[in-house]
């Protein structure tokens, strides 16, 4: 296919797609039904009428607008710069995981490197409100299973996701950033410089068109395709209501493995890990139980020595007694049977070493940091 036919082509799929009415449901079954674009819009009323409605089929056979040839115009210039394409449904590399779930997005616009879209996946999502330990957790997974090869996957949120991105680039697997915008944005504004290193190492894919804004019914259907690409979802830190649980939902319909990592039984953050765990969700506490789950590279990943650390006998002591639960300042306090000026400063030495963190309320824990 020459280059000025296969811009035609996709002229063609993006008009079909945002045709009014034309959304992934209909579009697939207009698909089955009568081949590619050029063949639906090239098909009579009533035949249009049969599989889809009315008024779809009105819409497919109004004439070419000049706004919609404005927007055509404009997505083949985007796709024409490097770095940026456009895969189809029919197009042979369009990914081949996509492909076996229900409902595989019509195009993916993509930004980068996108042959990570049929490697090996694995799929990082979380809390956008997650702890520093959730954080750390997140960050070391990513890193961990990236540098074992596998591609990180995540949505470009705040917290969990983004500590995912940040490790994923940190490893050969890299990562991709599946997003609720158009290809052209970023959302939220904050993960911008984040956005341009994912675009520059790794991926960035959406089904939604140029100039797509962050709507809110953009970000549950978006999950599909997270866990639609990945071998297996992992769960860090989600809230019973949360947005984490549909995805994992999502993966278990796929056929996907679902991986949680647990936590305290006082933190509402690990309230949906624990759901997942008792659902069949499977626990894990390392990066190498994911990977021989997945039955991939696990040979690939050693783990790091444990450094030791020299510590004086009332830091051993107050950690020991911190342990990882949460604990009000007050409760350590009487635990250690030291007066609370000297138990915060000791405690402000440690959080800006990385080994506690400051909790709403008073509360103090202790970050698992290897």
């Amino acid at each position: 296919m020459t280059q000025s036919d296969r811009a035609q082509d996709i002229a063609q799929w993006i008009r079909f797609e945002q045709t009014a009415g034309v959304g992934v449901d209909t579009g697939h079954r207009l698909l089955a039904a009568f081949g590619l674009p050029d063949n639906i819009f090239n098909t009579d009323f009533h035949a249009l009428a049969s599989v889809a409605s009315e008024r779809v089929a009105r819409a497919l056979l109004l004439p070419l607008s000049d706004a919609t040839r404005a927007r055509i115009d404009k997505t083949l210039a985007w796709a024409a710069c490097p770095g940026n394409r456009i895969v189809t449904l029919a197009d042979d590399d369009y990914p081949r995981h996509l492909l076996n779930i229900p409902d595989p997005p019509l195009l993916l616009y993509i930004k980068g490197r996108h042959e990570l879209l049929a490697a090996t996946s694995i799929a990082v999502v979380g809390s956008r409100n997650a702890t520093r330990q959730g954080i750390l957790n997140a960050e070391k997974f990513s890193e961990a299973l990236s540098q074992a090869g596998l591609t990180v996957v995540s949505g470009l949120a705040l917290g969990i996701d983004t500590a995912a991105h940040c490790g994923g680039l940190r490893g050969t697997g890299s990562t991709v950033a599946v997003i609720g915008t158009g290809a052209d944005s970023v959302y939220p504004a904050r993960n911008h410089e984040l956005a341009h290193r994912i675009a520059d190492s790794g991926c960035i894919v959406s089904e939604y068109p140029l100039g797509a804004g962050p709507a809110a019914s953009h970000f549950p259907r978006r999950n599909r395709i997270i866990s639609g690409l990945s071998r297996g979802v992992l769960v860090i830190e989600a809230a019973a209501q949360s947005g984490s649980l549909i995805t994992a939902r999502m993966a278990a319909e796929q056929g996907r493995d679902v991986f949680a990592i647990p936590g305290s039984i006082h933190s509402p953050l690990s309230k949906g890990c624990h759901l997942l765990i008792r659902q069949g969700a499977k626990l894990v506490d390392s990066a190498q139980h994911i990977l021989e789950e997945l039955g991939e590279l696990s040979t690939r990943l050693t783990p790091a020595p444990r450094q030791e650390t020299s510590e004086d006998g009332s830091g051993c002591a107050l950690l020991s007694a911190l342990g990882y639960d949460p604990v009000h300042i007050d409760a350590l306090a009487e635990r250690c049977k030291i007066g609370i000026a000297d138990l915060s400063a000791q405690l402000l030495a440690y959080e800006l070493d990385g080994r506690v963190e400051t909790l709403p309320g008073g509360m103090i824990r202790r970050l698992a940091t290897s």
